[in-house]
C-alpha cells in the first residue's frame, strides 16, 4: 500500500510493525541483541534465510524504519546506515575497492573526505586521480584501465560547484565505472542522483536529515548487489547506527520537506541581498543567475539548498573580524540546522589542505560558509550587514 504513495509521505508512514501496545509512534529499541524461540530460529537468522534481528551491529528495528524512508526519498533498491556521514562515505568505498584498483574523484570535496582518500586510501593500495568538478575533458583523461570508481559531491562543500550529473551518468555508464554521489547539500528533496545514473548516493545525515543538530549519523543508498557489500564490509568493521540516533533521524523525515522549503527560501533571499553589497566581492548560490552552473543546477536540482558562501573583502583578518562580530548567527563546525550558521573554510574544516589545494578549488582566505536556518530572513540578514560593516573596523 505505501508504495503507492509519493515518497515524501512514505517517509512520514513507514513505520515498523506496530507491537501489541498499539504505539501510534515507533518506540525505541535499544538493545543490543535479540533472542530466539529456539536454536533452529537462530541457525535460520545466522544463514540469513530469515530477516530476524541478531545483533544491533548487524540490524536493528529503528535503523532500519530509517534506511527505508531515506531508500523511499531517493528512489533506491537498498540502503545502510552508518554512525556518521564519514562512516558512509569510507563505508561506500573501502567496500567494493580494493588494492590496484584506482578512484576518480572530484576535487572540490568535503575537507575530510579529502584527508581520508589522499592520507589514508593509498596506504590500501587504491590510487586516486582528483580531476577539477566542471572539466570534461580532465574526466575522460582520468580513467585508467583499472578505474573501478567516480566519487563526487555536488553541490560542493563549501564553494557550491555544481557538476553536471547527466553528463557524469552518461560518462561513468560509458566506462562501466560505479557512480558514487554524495547528495548531502541537496538532499533527496532537491536533487536524485539515481535518476541520472548514479549507482551509491551518500549522506552525513547528521546535517538537513537531522535538521536540529542533535545527532549523527550517515546513509548509503542504491544498487542492491553495491548495498549487499558496504552492508558485510560496516557489519564487520563496526560504524553501526545507534538505535537512539534512527528513532531521531527517522523522526526528522517526517518535516524534512517543509524544513527544506523555507531553507531554500530564506538562503536565496539573504545571498540576493548581499550581491551588491560594497563589503562582499562574491556570493555564490546554485539559484542565483550569477552563479557559473546556474543553468546545471536548474536542470537538476528543484531549490537551491541551504547553503550559500560569500567573499569578504579584507581576507582571513576581515574573515575573523566578521564571525566575531554575529550576533544570532552560530559559530559552529556543522550545517543544516534550524539555525543559521556562518564559518570560515579555510582555517577550519579545510585547514588541512596546504594553500595551494585550497587556492585549487576555490577556498579562498575570505570565503565565508553560511547554513541559512528557519529564522526570519529580515533577523539573518540584519544581522550579516552588521556583522559586515564591523568587519572593516
Amino acid at each position: 500500500m505505501l508504495d503507492n504513495l509519493d515518497p515524501i509521505s512514505q517517509a512520514i508512514r513507514i513505520q515498523t510493525p506496530r507491537t501489541q501496545q498499539g504505539e501510534h509512534s515507533t518506540p525505541l529499541y535499544l538493545t543490543s541483541s535479540f533472542c530466539f524461540d529456539d536454536a533452529e530460529a537462530m541457525r535460520a537468522a545466522f544463514a540469513e534465510e530469515s530477516d530476524d534481528n541478531i545483533y544491533s551491529r548487524f540490524s536493528n528495528p529503528n535503523v532500519d524504519e530509517f534506511t527505508r524512508k531515506m531508500v523511499a526519498l531517493e528512489g533506491a533498491e537498498a540502503g545502510f546506515a552508518t554512525a556518521s556521514g564519514m562512516s558512509a562515505v569510507v563505508g561506500s568505498i573501502m567496500a567494493l575497492l580494493k588494492n590496484g584498483d584506482h578512484l576518480i574523484c572530484s576535487s572540490s570535496i568535503f575537507g575530510n573526505t579529502n584527508t581520508f582518500i589522499k592520507k589514508y586510501m593509498p596506504g590500501f593500495g587504491i590510487t586516486v586521480t582528483m580531476v577539477p568538478a566542471g572539466d570534461e575533458a580532465a574526466w575522460e583523461a582520468a580513467v585508467k584501465p583499472n578505474t573501478k570508481m567516480v566519487y563526487l559531491e555536488t553541490p560542493t562543500n563549501p564553494q557550491l560547484e555544481v557538476l553536471d550529473l547527466e553528463w557524469i551518468g552518461k560518462f561513468t555508464k560509458k566506462h562501466n565505472l560505479i557512480l558514487n554521489v554524495d547528495n548531502c547539500f541537496a538532499t533527496p528533496l532537491l536533487q536524485k542522483p539515481i535518476d541520472f545514473g548514479a549507482d551509491l548516493v551518500v549522506h552525513s545525515a547528521t546535517k538537513w536529515i537531522d535538521g536540529q543538530g542533535r545527532v549523527l549519523g550517515g546513509v548509503v543508498v542504491g544498487r542492491a548487489d553495491l548495498i549487499r557489500e558496504i552492508y558485510l564490509f560496516c557489519r564487520v568493521t563496526g560504524p553501526s547506527l545507534s538505535p537512539f540516533n534512527a528513532w531521531v533521524l527517522s523522526k526528522s523525515l517526517e518535516t524534512l520537506d517543509v524544513r527544506m522549503e523555507r531553507h531554500c527560501k530564506n538562503a536565496l533571499e539573504v545571498a540576493g541581498a548581499l550581491q551588491n553589497h560594497p563589503r562582499v566581492s562574491l556570493v555564490k548560490y546554485p539559484f542565483l543567475a550569477s552563479h557559473p552552473q546556474y543553468a546545471i543546477a536548474i536542470k537538476q536540482m528543484k531549490a537551491g539548498g541551504g547553503v550559500f558562501c560569500f567573499e569578504i573583502k579584507g581576507g582571513v583578518e576581515a574573515g575573523r573580524k566578521f564571525l566575531n562580530a554575529l550576533t544570532m548567527l552560530s559559530v559552529t563546525a556543522n550545517l543544516g540546522d534550524t539555525r543559521s550558521i556562518a564559518s570560515h573554510p579555510a582555517s577550519t574544516t579545510h585547514s588541512k589542505l596546504t594553500e595551494e589545494e585550497r587556492q585549487a578549488v576555490g577556498i579562498t582566505p575570505g570565503l565565508i560558509r553560511v547554513s541559512t536556518g528557519l529564522e526570519k530572513a529580515e533577523d539573518i540578514i540584519a544581522d550579516i550587514l552588521q556583522a559586515l560593516d564591523k568587519s572593516a573596523e
